[in-house]
């Protein structure tokens, strides 16, 4: 139990971090957009095309690394959607529970569905060392990747978000208030 909250840091810690990263990969991805919209025009000007499509497809790769490597970050920072209707008038320790309850039966099994039926796609792709399919394009397989990597961190992201709420949740020692108390 003592190496819990050193595994919540070191989770919080990884997905701070890959958050901070993608923060940049955001300003990239709309420097590279940017560009890609001034170069189409641009280059209609001088008579020479100043866009490709491995720059297009560039742009949807950094917005698929932010969107799936970002996700851990965001349940971290707290950014997801909630059905907040009823979450908000609910007590801090109800709040917790069904935190826990919804990371335990929804999303640490969907992250895993996701990692486990992503890997064999992803295998294939590194084998055949899948390219786009449009010419200058980037290769596919790289990016593929990110997928059962974003998911595991979310995953894991997770499990730290329920070993916080937890001790709130289910409080040790506590009675179970449908039962009366026995009198000695």
């Amino acid at each position: 139990m003592k190496q819990l909250p050193k595994l919540v840091l070191v989770i919080d810690r990884l997905n701070r971090a890959i958050g901070v990263l993608c923060r940049w990969l955001v300003l990239l991805m709309l420097a590279l957009g940017g560009w890609n919209v001034i170069g189409r025009y641009l280059g209609l000007l001088v008579g020479r095309n100043l866009s490709s499509n491995s720059l297009i497809e560039g742009q949807w790769y950094l917005f698929a690394l932010i969107f799936l490597l970002g996700a851990g970050y965001t349940l971290q920072r707290n950014g997801h959607v909630r059905v907040d209707v009823l979450r908000t008038r609910w007590p801090p320790r109800r709040q917790a529970r069904m935190e826990v309850i919804g990371t335990l039966l929804f999303l640490l099994p969907f992250c895993l569905v996701m990692v486990l039926t992503s890997l064999d796609t992803v295998a294939e792709s590194w084998r055949i060392a899948e390219g786009s399919p449009d010419p200058a394009g980037l290769p596919r397989f790289p990016i593929k990747t990110i997928i059962p990597l974003g998911f595991l961190l979310l995953m894991a992201q997770g499990i730290s978000e329920a070993i916080k709420n937890w001790p709130l949740a289910f409080p040790p020692g506590r009675h179970n208030p449908r039962q009366p108390e026995e009198r000695g």
